[in-house]
């Protein structure tokens, strides 16, 4: 997602660079792109009515969203809180806007075209008439949810945004954004823990008494009220999380961090569903440990992480591809899934080309609307806005 889910970068090139950490981000963003292959197996099988539509590969790749959002609220504490000196809140939000605003406009024109290509039909074979989509279109462009069962809900399957479903991150992102601008960043670090303290114990209870019924933190999707409050503790906790991990940071020396975190990312990613035991969801439990403890100690890792030529050159790339391969490869995810139901394929054996083709072509359009469209505007934005 983020978002920046994705990334602060563009605006922050006067400090030293955390480049792991931006490899990192890409590294998630490409977990997510093959959680969401999986997720269309499980979510043709579930809609042939062939079986339970369970995930039972990256089973936790949802939660790279939360990973996101500990990584943004790092980065814009550490880019930001020494500058409001000589920055308006309207500055700060001007540069969040131009850096990741584009693309949420790019992302809703690809999920526009994304739906024309299966003939604005939704999930229960119904069709959606073009002015509603265009409608669609243009509240996403504002960022402006769709109420579940509203005629611009033009997929019919609850979505927030529903040309492009990631979409709902950024939008919880900006309230973080907001939050952090009008009142976290004024907070003594004392006080910040103290906070992310109780977010913490919120979110715990939130996730591991399982309140949305999910058994899993994935909500946040949709804008009902379990899905709206629980999206806002979701991204509150880590985000402010990586506020009080950025300025209590103490850098040391790690060599390798940027594969050892990796390598830590896919593993935890890959763990199994677990079933959940009494009233307590032990797969929300592994998830909320993961988001507690791991991921905050992973983007230490990132942070104090000796970055050679090779991983640099890496982390670079990864870093720049995150955001757009983050919000683009949605729309092409959803003529995957009305693929793989119109074909009842479950299994990755199946249609290992076709997938290899939907891999591809996500990182081939996320590069080109990086290169042609991203860097330029926000290039033109800034000179034109300065």
């Amino acid at each position: 997602m983020q978002n920046n889910t994705i990334s602060s970068a563009f605006f922050t090139d006067t400090k030293p660079h955390y480049e792991i950490l931006d490899g990192l981000r890409g590294v998630a963003a490409l977990l997510v792109l093959f959680y969401h292959i999986f997720e269309g197996f499980a979510f043709a099988e579930a809609t042939n009515g062939d079986g339970s539509g369970i995930i039972t590969t990256l089973n936790h790749g949802h939660i790279a969203v939360d990973f996101f959002f500990i990584l943004s609220g790092f980065v814009i504490s550490y880019a930001y809180d020494d500058r409001w000196k000589n920055m308006s809140t309207w500055q700060f939000f001007k540069r969040r806007l131009i850096r990741l605003h584009p693309m949420l406009i790019m992302g809703a024109v690809i999920g526009t075209i994304s739906f024309a290509i299966v003939g604005f039909e939704k999930w229960d074979g119904t069709t959606t008439p073009t002015g509603w989509v265009m409608l669609a279109l243009l509240l996403t462009m504002f960022m402006i949810p769709a109420i579940p069962g509203v005629p611009y809900e033009v997929r019919g399957n609850g979505e927030m945004f529903p040309l492009n479903g990631p979409t709902w991150s950024l939008f919880f992102e900006y309230i973080g954004y907001i939050l952090y601008a009008l009142f976290i960043r004024r907070l003594p670090t004392k006080v910040l823990t103290v906070l992310t303290a109780i977010l913490c114990i919120l979110h715990a209870w939130f996730f591991i008494w399982d309140i949305s019924g999910y058994e899993m933190i994935g909500v946040g999707w949709t804008i009902n009220e379990v899905n709206f409050w629980g999206g806002l503790i979701r991204m509150l906790f880590p985000f402010t999380m990586g506020m009080l991990l950025a300025r209590t940071f103490k850098p040391c020396k790690i060599q390798g961090s940027f594969w050892i975190c990796s390598i830590m990312l896919i593993t935890l990613f890959a763990v199994p569903y677990i079933p959940s035991k009494g009233n307590i969801s032990l797969n929300c439990l592994y998830e909320e440990i993961c988001i507690a403890v791991i991921f905050p100690l992973i983007v230490w890792m990132g942070a104090c992480g000796i970055c050679n030529a090779k991983s640099a050159k890496i982390s670079k790339l990864l870093g720049e591809i995150s955001y757009p391969l983050y919000i683009v490869h949605y729309p092409i995810m959803y003529i995957f899934y009305s693929w793989l139901i119109e074909k009842k394929y479950y299994i990755l054996q199946d249609c290992w080309e076709v997938v290899l083709l939907v891999v591809l072509s996500s990182i081939l359009l996320a590069l080109l609307c990086l290169k042609l469209y991203d860097v330029p505007l926000r290039k033109w934005l800034v000179k034109k806005l300065k």
